[in-house]
């Protein structure tokens, strides 16, 4: 069982950035593709990027996102971050943390790769 819990959401203006901790316990495989998604009111929740644990292979979807946010790790504390830059009111989300450990990251990211595990998500509101 692995438990996925995310912080560091909030409000901010357009063009500020904030980072996302997603802390994972329980057992994480290496090579788990850990992953973001969000969720904006009305619309369907989509994958944002995608790193597998242990290897930091990243992966990003083609939502506009690429250039202004990174993925990245820590595996001594088995957390993945989401530093987003240059934020826009699109932006505005709920943002999931998932882990999947045995679906192919760049399949998970896009939607199709089956997921095992999601965090409880957090707010990301950004104001123009």
């Amino acid at each position: 069982q692995v438990q996925l819990e995310e912080s560091g959401g909030g409000s901010v203006q357009a063009g500020g950035s904030l980072r996302l901790a997603c802390a994972a316990s329980g057992n994480t495989p290496r090579d788990t593709c850990m992953a973001w998604f969000r969720q904006a009111p009305g619309k369907e929740r989509e994958g944002v990027a995608g790193i597998y644990t242990g290897r930091g292979s990243t992966y990003y979807a083609t939502t506009g996102v690429q250039g202004r946010f990174t993925i990245s790790e820590d595996n001594a504390k088995n957390t993945i971050y989401l530093q987003m830059n240059k934020l826009t009111p699109e932006d505005t989300a709920i943002y999931y943390c998932a882990a999947a450990v045995s679906s192919s990251c760049p399949l998970v990211v896009v939607g199709v790769g089956s997921v095992d595990y999601w965090g409880q998500g957090t707010q990301v509101t950004v104001s123009s």
